[in-house]
C-alpha cells in the first residue's frame, strides 16, 4: 500500500495539532457519539454529524473505503426517553423507532453517508455489565443500594481531557446527591429500574445503564479496547467523554481509549444561544420542510454548505443571511457547470480540496479552493467538471443542482459570461475577415472550451455573421 499523504488533526487530549498515525493503516477506526432518540435532532446536533461525515470521506480517500470503520451509536435507553414517551402516551419502543427513522431521513437529506456500524445501546447491555464487573474487580467501582458507581478518586489522572479544576468538575458533573456515594465526583454506571421503567437483570438487580457506560461498551464491541479517533460536540468533553475514558481505561488497563479526540465548536442562532425558552430552537426537519427560519424551507445542500464554511473547531452563528449566501453559491455553481456539457458528476476530489482537508479538516479552506474552481469554470470545462466532482465527493447532490440549472442555462446566462462570449465571437469574425485563420481557429477552440457552439452564416446583405449557443 502506498503511503497516504500526511493528515494533521487537533487532538483535544494534547491541545495540539498532530500528525495522524493510525494504529493499523489497514483498519482505521473512528467512533462518534450519535443521537439520543427522544426528540427530533436540532441544527446543533447536525454539526458533528456533518463534520465527521467529511472526516470519514477523507479517511476513506486516504486509506481506502474497505480500510475504515466508522461507528456512530444510537442511545435508545435514557431517562429523557422515558419521560417523553410518558408525556406523549406512547411506548418507549414506538418513540425511539419513530425518532430514529426521522433522524436517518434528516441526515440523509444533509448528504451524510451511513456509518459502517450504527449500534443501539439496548443491544449492548451484556457488554456494559462485563465492563462494570471488570471495574468492580479492579477496585474502580462499587455497588451501593442497587446502584453501581465509578470511583473517581481511584483514577489518579482523571480529568486529563477536560483539564478542569476539581471544583468545576464537581459543579459541572451535575450528579445527584446521594448518601450511598463515597465521593461527590463518583458517577453512575448502573441504577435500579422501577416496574414501569426499562430494565435488565444484572448482578446488582434489575436496572438500566448510566449514560457514559453505553458508549464505552459500544466502542469496545465494534472497535476494540483502543482505537484511532473519537469525535463529538465540544459539549460532550465533560462529563461524557471524560467518563468514557475513565471507564474504558480502568476496565482494560490502557493509557488511552482513543489516540485522537476531536470536538466541533458550539453553534448559536442569530447571535444567541439556542434554547426553547428563546424560541430559537430549530430542528433539522423544520429547516428542511418549513418556513419557520428565514421564511422558507432550505435544501440539505444549503444546510451542509452553510455548516462547512466555518472550520469545525470554531463557533458558528447560524443565520438566515448565511443560508441565503450558501443558496446563492450553490445556484452559481450549478449555472457554471451547466454551461458545459457535463452529464453527471463523479465523487472525485480535486487535489486542492484534499490539501485543505489534510490540515485539520479545514473545510473553510476547502471551500475557498472550490471558489477558485468556480472562478476558473467560467471559461474552462475541466474546472467545471472538477467543481462538480469535488462538490459531489464532499457530500453535495451535485447532479440535482446541475440539472436544475440546465433547465434555464441559456435563458439565464450570467451577463459577464454573455459579454465574454460576444467579445470572442466578434474577435473571431474580425480574424476571419482579415484571413487570419490561425487566430480564428484559436478563438473557436477557446469558445468550445467554454461550452459554446458556433454557427457561421451570412446576413441579409451577404455579410458574415456568427450565432452561438451553449452546448447541451
Amino acid at each position: 500500500m502506498s503511503q497516504a499523504p500526511q493528515l494533521r488533526l487537533t487532538n483535544t487530549l494534547s491541545r495540539q495539532k498532530e500528525d495522524f498515525a493510525p494504529i493499523d493503516a489497514s483498519h482505521v477506526r473512528m467512533y462518534v457519539c450519535g443521537p439520543t432518540v427522544y426528540d427530533f435532532a436540532h441544527i446543533g446536533n447536525a454539526r458533528p454529524i456533518i463534520v465527521f461525515d467529511v472526516l470519514y470521506r477523507l479517511l476513506r480517500h486516504l486509506y481506502g473505503q474497505s480500510s475504515v470503520t466508522y461507528v456512530r451509536n444510537i442511545t435508545d435507553v435514557d431517562d429523557k426517553i422515558n419521560a417523553r414517551a410518558a408525556e406523549r402516551g406512547i411506548s418507549i419502543r414506538a418513540l425511539t423507532e419513530e425518532t430514529a427513522r426521522i433522524f436517518h431521513e434528516d441526515v440523509a437529506a444533509l448528504g451524510c453517508l451511513k456509518p459502517d456500524v450504527e449500534p443501539r445501546a439496548t443491544e449492548h447491555i451484556g457488554e456494559m455489565i462485563t465492563i462494570i464487573e471488570k471495574l468492580i474487580a479492579a477496585g474502580h467501582a462499587y455497588a451501593a443500594e442497587g446502584h453501581v458507581l465509578f470511583s473517581v478518586p481511584s483514577m489518579s489522572d482523571y480529568g486529563q481531557l477536560s483539564r478542569r479544576p476539581l471544583d468545576e468538575m464537581i459543579a459541572g458533573a451535575r450528579v445527584d446527591v446521594a448518601a450511598y456515594k463515597r465521593d461527590d465526583m463518583d458517577f453512575v454506571l448502573w441504577k435500579p429500574s422501577k416496574d414501569h421503567e426499562p430494565g435488565w437483570d444484572s448482578p446488582w438487580g434489575r436496572g438500566r445503564p448510566g449514560w457514559h457506560i453505553e458508549c464505552s461498551a459500544m466502542s469496545w464491541k465494534h472497535l476494540g479496547e483502543t482505537f484511532d479517533i473519537h469525535g463529538g460536540g465540544i459539549d460532550l468533553v465533560f462529563p461524557h467523554h471524560e467518563n468514557e475514558i475513565a471507564q474504558s481505561r480502568c476496565a482494560f488497563g490502557h493509557q488511552v481509549l482513543a489516540n485522537v479526540w476531536m470536538h466541533n465548536g458550539f453553534l448559536q442562532v442569530e447571535g444567541e444561544k439556542m434554547s426553547k425558552s428563546l424560541g430559537n430552537f430549530i430542528t433539522i426537519r423544520e429547516l428542511l420542510a418549513s418556513d419557520r427560519f428565514g421564511g422558507k424551507a432550505w435544501s440539505g445542500d444549503v444546510l451542509r454548505l452553510s455548516m462547512l464554511r466555518t472550520h469545525y473547531r470554531q463557533p458558528i452563528d447560524w443565520t438566515a443571511r448565511a443560508l441565503d449566501e450558501a443558496e446563492n453559491t450553490l445556484e452559481t455553481w450549478g449555472e457554471l457547470v451547466a454551461r458545459h456539457k457535463i452529464a453527471s458528476a463523479q465523487p472525485l476530489p480535486h487535489a486542492s480540496i484534499i490539501d485543505a482537508l489534510l490540515d485539520d479538516l479545514n473545510t473553510a479552506a476547502a471551500f475557498a479552493a472550490l471558489a477558485e474552481l468556480a472562478k476558473a469554470a467560467r471559461h474552462d470545462y475541466s474546472a467545471a467538471q472538477n467543481l462538480a466532482n469535488s462538490a459531489k465527493w464532499l457530500g453535495f447532490n451535485a447532479d440535482s443542482w446541475i440539472a436544475r440549472a440546465e433547465e434555464s442555462a441559456v435563458e439565464n446566462l450570467d451577463p459577464q459570461f454573455k459579454a465574454d462570449v460576444e467579445r470572442l465571437v466578434t474577435a473571431r469574425l474580425d480574424a476571419r475577415t482579415q484571413k487570419n485563420f490561425a487566430e480564428s481557429d484559436r478563438l473557436r477552440d477557446e469558445l468550445v472550451v467554454m461550452g459554446v457552439q458556433l454557427k457561421d452564416g451570412k446576413g441579409a446583405n451577404g455579410e458574415a455573421v456568427t450565432t452561438w449557443e451553449v452546448k447541451r
